[in-house]
């Protein structure tokens, strides 16, 4: 990919052009083309205290999904005629700001675009002795520390106990089963296709994998974990949630970190049937939002790299080569299950 160029008089120079992906209208169901428009223009001037970074790699992530909604959330919903919000990481190609000197990775919500301006809040650094840029968007991003403080805070995991986690090959399910299984735990994980729960098995060490898609889940469930489920971390909500809900072991937590079964629902979903199993099984059930831990980053993140960088730990991943453009027709991966681990639109220039 090339990156365009205009001729600024006033400046004397070439000014780069910035394409960027906005939102259009909002979307009934599943996004289509009428939800996004591609745009065009010159960057602005970069300002005192502002840094211009040029977009190399944007985050996929089931989320933005929900941001589309005008519906109360925990952030406010992408405005129309926005630019798409989204996690991304670049390199900062104009500074003046003192902390961010030109030519330095960083990371932070910078949206689809090839160019975005920041006044630094929200902005960090990459370090690159932990991990690759690309990881900062995964298993050291948001995927990785919703992983971590999603099992261990909230999940409270034991040695030899059983923890079943849906879209198992997804990019925060990927890592949680793998967190688990480090933790000293028996580990099954729900995924759509053969292939995926035989990635499951034999890449991940996860101890068994149940095809949502061939059969009765809440059956397969009973049958993998005949003592229950102690942990279960649910990504998709709906018709899975409720087979986890009945097949929990006494005592057992039920971790709520999504419900990408129901993102593209015309209307809100509707809760679990099962949910008197918590009763029953004096469980409980718990959501969570990985940046109330921000404090402890740092620490999570050497202990997420130094289980990669060991071997304990892969960092699955799915890149994507493309142009900003591309983002609408990658996004709609996300439901389709056409991806292993984390998703990234990677944009980087190319000559």
């Amino acid at each position: 990919m090339s990156l365009g160029y205009r001729f600024d008089p006033h400046e004397g120079s070439l000014v780069p052009t910035n394409t960027s992906v906005r939102l259009a209208s909002r979307p009934t169901g599943t996004p289509d083309g009428q939800t996004w428009s591609t745009t065009t223009e010159p960057t602005a001037a970069v300002e005192d205290g502002q840094i211009l970074v040029r977009v190399e790699q944007v985050s996929l992530d089931p989320a933005m999904r929900g941001w589309l909604d005008d519906r109360p959330s925990y952030v406010p919903p992408v405005g129309i005629g926005d630019v798409m919000r989204a996690g991304a990481v670049g390199t900062v190609e104009e500074s003046r700001n003192r902390r961010f000197p030109t030519g330095t990775p960083v990371m932070g919500t910078f949206g689809v675009q090839q160019f975005a301006i920041s006044n630094g809040s929200g902005v960090e650094k990459v370090d690159t002795a932990l991990g690759t840029p690309s990881m900062y968007l995964g298993v050291l991003g948001i995927t990785g520390l919703t992983a971590y403080y999603g099992l261990f805070k909230h999940g409270r995991p034991r040695a030899g106990e059983t923890v079943l986690v849906s879209a198992a090959a997804g990019a925060v399910g990927s890592v949680v089963g793998q967190l688990a299984r480090i933790n000293g735990c028996r580990v099954v994980g729900i995924a759509g296709g053969p292939e995926k729960c035989a990635y499951l098995v034999e890449s991940l060490g996860f101890d068994d994998a149940i095809d949502y898609r061939s059969g009765s889940v809440r059956k397969a469930i009973a049958s993998s974990c005949p003592d229950g489920v102690d942990v279960y971390f649910d990504n998709v909500g709906g018709e899975i949630l409720d087979a986890a809900l009945a097949n929990l072991a006494p005592g057992a937590r039920v971790v709520i970190c999504g419900a990408i079964s129901q993102y593209n629902e015309a209307g809100r979903g509707g809760g679990p049937a099962n949910y008197m199993s918590l009763l029953v099984r004096r469980a409980s059930m718990e959501g969570f939002l990985y940046f109330d831990n921000a404090a402890d980053f740092p620490v999570a993140r050497r202990r997420l790299a130094n289980w990669v960088s060991s071997g304990a730990m892969t960092a699955p991943e799915t890149l994507v080569s493309g142009t900003v453009a591309d983002f609408p027709d990658v996004f709609l991966r996300l439901f389709s299950g056409d991806n292993l681990g984390k998703l990234i639109l990677d944009i980087t220039e190319r000559t």
